[in-house]
């Protein structure tokens, strides 16, 4: 009895999200006196008006100018700054897709590529409910299981999971670990007959023009351990490294963001203040005393918790952003990704990310491309999305502070559009509020 009614709640409430869509489809909506930051190239086209219909932007216009469409809402945006919908590119769903797609869209994200698909879990489903508007949901991109050595030991193994990737209609097949070289060129062979993308960690045990050959990278720290000592203190080889890189066409994730936690993990003191973080709230109650616990990975294993592991850690980082800034200024496309990991929360942590590549020594404008113009370009879906320009998908975010002088202002957030539907601050805050909401009436019931 139990099961069929929540199967009829979920039920109403898909009806219920397609139905808003729907019908904020057929309005027209016009941002007023809006300054807009189209991400195109670096400017911002101040005192504007830009009028959505159809889901899509359909004119961008001086609001001095009598209104070339006939608008039915109108949003006052004097003094606040648009910009494309924010795309999350390393993002792991942990527990309940809803909650999650809520903390994604309330720090507006309109965009994200789900990074594995755990046990028990159907990730072609979410998927599909989230690019139909069966839920209020971002943009939706997802690879199959995270694929580590013990799944690929064989030919056959990789003949068959390759197959398998195909028939289930995944975007992407991950790679978690370093395979023999037979079995990784195998791999890159048949994924080439179906079209799957490659990506993931690096190949460390091979030279790097092996990894070169994958669709986009995770983790810049996967170049620190395929580089060795020499390599890494030399300017000139990470330059030459840089280029080859830019000349593969592969795309790369720094998310120094969880390397970031990591340290905090293995530092007493900071690991106490995180263990008091408001944002516990929108975590269920069993995955919160998880990641609080003294038993977790990053405050059990020597590698971390060791005397001088706090200060390799602090070097490692900085090596990172050193090697982030490399890349940039070889043209190499970056794309923002937080690794949504423990205490990391979806949609806080990308602003955090952000924070990070540009304390690498990137500029605000070039910091907020690996979030906006690069993803795009990465999923082609550059015609559609990840501009502020006429023709696009209405995937939006009004800010009140502009990010163009402080990278930080992405914070700022006073509504999201997200594929037409307008969603203001209030709202904003009410769905945040129903997370916490949720997860605080299971903890009051479980004790």
């Amino acid at each position: 009895m139990c099961k069929s009614n929540s199967h009829i709640v979920f039920s109403l409430l898909c009806c219920f999200f397609f139905a808003v869509v729907s019908k904020a489809q057929t309005e027209t909506i016009s941002f007023e006196n809006v300054n807009v930051i189209p991400m195109h190239k670096e400017v911002v086209l101040f005192n504007q008006r830009v009028i959505i219909a159809d889901g899509k932007i359909a004119a961008i216009e001086p609001a001095s100018q009598k209104p070339s469409e006939n608008i039915n809402i109108t949003i006052n945006a004097k003094g606040k700054y648009l910009i494309p919908g924010l795309a999350e590119m390393h993002f792991h769903l942990e527990n309940n897709a809803t909650n999650e797609f809520k903390l994604l869209i309330a720090n507006g994200v309109t965009t994200a590529r789900n990074m594995a698909e755990y046990e028990g879990q159907d990730q072609i489903a979410i998927r599909k409910k989230a690019n139909t508007n069966e839920i209020l949901a971002p943009y939706y991109v997802t690879t199959g299981p995270y694929l580590k050595t013990n799944h690929l030991q064989t030919i056959e193994d990789v003949i068959s999971i390759v197959k398998k990737h195909h028939e289930k209609g995944y975007d992407f097949l991950k790679l978690a670990d370093n395979l023999p070289k037979e079995i990784y060129l195998k791999l890159l062979e048949e994924t080439h007959k179906y079209n799957i993308p490659v990506i993931g960690h690096g190949q460390r045990k091979l030279p790097l023009e092996y990894s070169l050959r994958m669709k986009s990278i995770a983790h810049i720290e996967e170049f620190m351990n395929i580089f060795n000592t020499s390599q890494k203190a030399d300017t000139d080889y990470l330059k030459q490294a840089a280029k080859q890189i830019k000349t593969s066409g592969v795309y790369v994730s720094p998310t120094l963001g969880v390397f970031e936690m990591i340290s905090r993990y293995a530092d007493d003191k900071k690991f106490e203040i995180l263990k008091k973080s408001d944002e516990l709230k929108y975590l269920p109650k069993a995955y919160a005393a998880y990641c609080t616990s003294d038993s977790i990975h990053y405050r059990t294993n020597t590698w971390f918790t060791a005397s001088e592991s706090l200060i390799r850690l602090s070097k490692e980082l900085q090596w990172q952003k050193r090697f982030t800034k490399i890349l940039n200024d070889e043209k190499v496309f970056l794309l923002a990704g937080s690794d949504t990991y423990g205490l990391f929360l979806p949609g806080f942590s990308l602003h955090r990310e952000l924070e990070l590549i540009c304390s690498a020594g990137l500029s605000p404008y070039e910091t907020l491309k690996t979030a906006t113009v690069n993803p795009a370009r990465y999923l082609n879906r550059i015609a559609v999305s990840g501009t502020v320009t006429e023709g696009k998908k209405a995937d939006l975010v009004l800010l009140n502070k502009n990010p163009l002088d402080d990278i930080r202002n992405t914070k700022t957030i006073e509504g999201v559009m997200i594929k037409g539907k307008w969603l203001a601050r209030n709202e904003l805050d009410r769905m945040l509020k129903e997370v916490e909401y949720e997860y605080s009436a299971k903890k009051k019931k479980e004790k």
